[in-house]
């Protein structure tokens, strides 16, 4: 019984480690997009100020 607890706490830990891993990437990602669509927005912004201004 011992042997059965342990191999289910150490496969509970490997989940947990998968589980962590993809979290990481998945924030990694959002971050990755969020930073693209600020630059984005940034630059269509700059554009229309330096329009309005007469370039």
């Amino acid at each position: 019984m011992t042997e059965t607890s342990d191999a289910d706490k150490e496969r509970n830990r490997e989940i947990a480690r998968n589980e962590e891993a993809k979290q990481v990437t998945g924030s990694i990602r959002v971050s990755t997009w969020a930073v693209a669509v600020v630059v984005i927005v940034g630059g269509i912004l700059f554009t229309l100020g330096w329009l309005a201004l007469g370039g």
